[in-house]
């Protein structure tokens, strides 16, 4: 995904929760605990659980309602309760001072759900909400969770302000090795009130049941004729001379083009509008393909936009049947245009997906993405399919997918990790300058973490005999000490020891990414002599076999 011009971090949650808002208590009440930076209580560690029954789709996990104030004392943080929605009582939660927090928590019994996807719907009303330093602060409806490899802060998105009785809903995967989890519902460095009526936590997934592919399966799909697809992501309008320098001069053999800056208007006809942009973008890849077959590249028709409604509308793609179904006539429209295209590789079906507001009517993105490539494999039996994972793409996305039945398909990746190190200076003033390898916000990375950090990435290959395409991986040029250079060689030999296709992000297409720049952020023009990444990349292009002709 893209903010004026610019990446923004992977959505596996926030980035950097300032004041800890992740407690935690034993069933029936609190449990000892250290304080946070925050004032705020922090969890101890969990008691052991008792043998539970298997999980199932539907389940309720948790329910309250706050009519009974003995249903309170469960809770830590001094729960109290006012008037609820239609008459009842909700727990209702003040904050005074702007640098601080105040939430009332509850646990979860994360290891009965290990694996599971679960959904999180509650009534949320909100009074003079100030306006938050960060995206992640403010109202929080939220359920942190520990495990081994780290801390996860799923949350729902909720606005600030004053405003009504409103439905929220959201949706969190739980590590297979989880050992804590935390509801918290309260306000994160902002003053204001807020009520919570109604809340429930609800299975929408068991966990998944992997099945490896069988021996004599036959040879994986990979749909290309090339022994390796090496290149680049460009520009949502690249020149002839940029696909030319790529694809003659360098040697790449792939590009991955997106489809992107959709700005719906106020208007609740934005999906109506989506066909004219959509359509703007689509007429710029048509005049490109003949290039592209000219300079031995093959095209990656990447939708990094999903058709949504207006910013507070409630229509996005996960929460709004008409979205999903606005979707669907994207992808036949494009299969449609493209089936016979010689330059194209593979639909990659949405960039970086995040589930955040949800609905159970509709459809999660596993079934959504299995409905769109049946949709295409009607109308298109020869392209491949790529399909990434929520939340965001990265690795630990496809813990939480099983391959579609669907033939042609190829599972994509993005990597970004650690995403301190690869996107220092982005969006922040880049105080903290972090070197690889070495110690990257309390973590050693080298190769070795890395490589643990695409374990996921290596056990959905073996289980299931599936192609693996890297679409996006990158590390800001200004990176210390040739950080940078040192971390993208670490990860193509990584790639290429599995046989993973890739494309590089990104080619002329915002500075901070490129490889013909050099390290000083300052410094906006291309160096005078190559890189030593430019000279990484071109030594593996220089490997690549061209399409026939």
């Amino acid at each position: 995904m893209r903010v004026d011009g610019r990446r923004r971090l992977m959505p596996c949650g926030p980035i950097a929760l300032v004041l800890g808002l992740a407690l935690a208590c034993a069933a029936g009440g609190p449990v000892p605990a250290e304080r946070s930076e925050a004032g705020l209580s922090t969890s101890a560690a969990p008691p052991p659980e008792a043998a539970a029954p298997a999980v199932k789709a539907g389940d309720l996990v948790f329910a309250a309602d706050f009519e009974d104030a003995q249903a309170l004392r469960a809770w830590s943080g001094s729960p109290r309760t006012d008037a609820g929605r239609e008459g009842g009582r909700a727990v209702v939660v003040t904050c005074a001072d702007a640098a601080s927090a105040a939430a009332v928590t509850v646990p979860l019994p994360a290891a009965h759900l290990r694996g599971c996807k679960i959904i999180f719907s509650a009534y949320v009303k909100a009074e003079k909400v100030s306006d938050r330093p960060q995206p992640w602060n403010g109202v929080k409806f939220m359920a942190p969770i520990d495990s081994p490899s780290g801390r996860l802060w799923p949350q729902g998105a909720i606005p600030v302000g004053t405003f009504g009785w409103r439905r929220v809903v959201w949706q969190a995967f739980v590590p297979e090795d989880a050992t804590v989890m935390t509801l918290v519902l309260g306000l994160e460095r902002v003053t204001g009130t807020v009520w919570f009526d109604d809340v429930r936590v609800v299975v929408r997934r068991p966990p998944i049941v992997r099945r490896p592919r069988p021996a004599a399966a036959g040879p994986v799909y990979t749909g290309r004729d090339l022994p390796r697809l090496r290149g680049a992501m460009v520009s949502c309008d690249p020149t002839r001379e940029d696909l030319r320098v790529l694809g003659r001069l360098w040697n790449a053999n792939l590009i991955r083009w997106q489809l992107t800056g959709w700005q719906p208007p106020a208007e609740r006809t934005a999906l109506e509008a989506y066909d004219g942009f959509l359509e703007s973008h689509l007429k710029r890849l048509d005049a490109a393909l003949p290039w592209c077959e000219e300079y031995g590249l093959r095209v990656v028709v990447d939708l990094h936009a999903a058709p949504t409604g207006p910013p507070g509308s409630g229509r996005g793609l996960f929460n709004d049947a008409a979205c999903q179904e606005k979707f669907i006539e994207v992808w036949r429209k494009m299969a449609r245009r493209y089936k016979d295209s010689k330059a194209v590789w593979a639909y990659d079906l949405l960039n970086e997906p995040v589930e955040d507001a949800v609905d159970e009517a509709v459809d999660d993105w596993q079934a959504l993405a299995a409905r769109a490539a049946r949709a295409v494999r009607e109308i298109d039996p020869g392209h491949a399919i790529l399909v990434e994972p929520a939340q965001g793409g990265g690795p630990d996305g496809l813990r939480e997918l099983v391959p579609l039945d669907v033939p042609g398909v190829v599972y994509s990746v993005h990597m970004y990790l650690p995403g301190a190190f690869t996107h220092q200076g982005v969006f922040d003033e880049g105080a903290r300058k972090w070197a690889y390898p070495g110690r990257i916000d309390g973590v050693d990375w080298d190769k070795a973490r890395l490589e643990q950090a695409l374990r996921p990435v290596r056990d959905f290959q073996d289980a299931y005999g599936v192609h693996i395409y890297i679409g996006e991986f990158s590390a800001i040029r200004w990176a210390p000490d040739g950080s940078a250079f040192r971390y993208l060689r670490d990860l193509i030999d990584l790639f290429e020891a599995r046989g993973w296709d890739w494309s590089y992000h990104a080619f002329r297409e915002w500075s901070g990414w490129s490889v013909e720049h050099g390290p000083d952020k300052a410094d906006a023009e291309p160096a005078r002599t190559p890189t030593d990444r430019e000279t990484l990349l071109r030594d593996w292009f220089a490997r690549n076999r061209k399409p026939a002709g």
